[in-house]
């Protein structure tokens, strides 16, 4: 049987918030596959959650970042160079819309709430993925973007989110193909509705749950670690071969028409 090994790799899971995070799965299976890690915070209000949370780990600390500032991005990248001086892997699970843009109506969104929802959901993985090809000059690498079937169809309340996560799609394919050339490789995995924190914020999402039980092949809502483990193929070896793809993980539910 082959077992994952990646012990001889280093990378940043960015999007840890709390232990129901989806981010803190892929990062306690990344750490369980021996690899080194970098468990990015946004702000001293959850440092202290994420210092917790990376200490129940064997190789892990934790950096600061706020994605929205191009000098916070670099400063973070200038931090791993010296301290690593290389990268392996890079999960970028973040997403964000202000509260007011969830539910209602998609017709009332906002100017400014459709900038947010777009720069941290999407837009921050093209900085992410400039500093962290540079550590992977040469010895290739890894990008993973979690994203959500409502960058292809209608989720009523998810509003702006399906339009940040399909332009987060595109610019998966759109890495992928410029950083192929340096053995660089980038995809999305879309992940069913999983229970998180930020998801209680999600109108309707108990009923987007339900349905999706109904609805999938395998009759179940998936769980973190599922998700987490496909996150980890993808980073290792035994994806060598896959790039710019969209992986479901969604107990089959995104095959179905009715």
């Amino acid at each position: 049987m082959y077992r994952v090994d990646l012990a001889d790799k280093v990378g940043l899971v960015m999007g840890v918030a709390n232990e129901r995070s989806i981010a803190w799965a892929v990062a306690r299976i990344l750490d369980q596959a021996g690899a080194g890690l970098a468990l990015v915070y946004q702000n001293d209000r959850v440092k202290p959650y994420v210092e917790g949370l990376a200490a129940q780990l064997r190789r892990a600390e934790v950096q600061a970042c706020d994605v929205t500032e191009d000098g916070q991005i670099a400063a973070l990248f200038a931090r791993l160079k010296e301290k690593w001086g290389r990268l392996d892997f890079l999960v970028h699970s973040i997403a964000f819309a202000p509260a007011t843009e969830l539910g209602g109506e998609f017709l009332a969104t906002s100017r400014a709430g459709f900038r947010e929802a777009l720069d941290v959901s999407a837009y921050s993985l093209i900085p992410l993925a400039r500093g962290a090809a540079e550590l992977m000059q040469g010895r290739g690498g890894a990008m993973v973007a979690l994203t959500f079937q409502a960058s292809e169809r209608v989720f009523p309340g998810y509003n702006v989110m399906g339009t940040a996560k399909a332009a987060l799609e595109h610019i998966v394919r759109q890495l992928a193909y410029e950083l192929g050339p340096h053995g660089v490789r980038v995809c999305g995995l879309s992940s069913g509705p999983v229970r998180t924190l930020a998801a209680r914020g999600i109108p309707g999402f108990p009923e987007m749950l339900k349905s999706h039980e109904e609805r999938a092949p395998l009759k179940r809502n998936i769980t973190h670690d599922e998700v987490a483990k496909a996150v980890v193929f993808l980073v290792s070896d035994l994806a060598s071969g896959i790039t710019g793809e969209i992986l479901h993980v969604d107990a089959g539910y995104h095959i179905m028409g009715v």
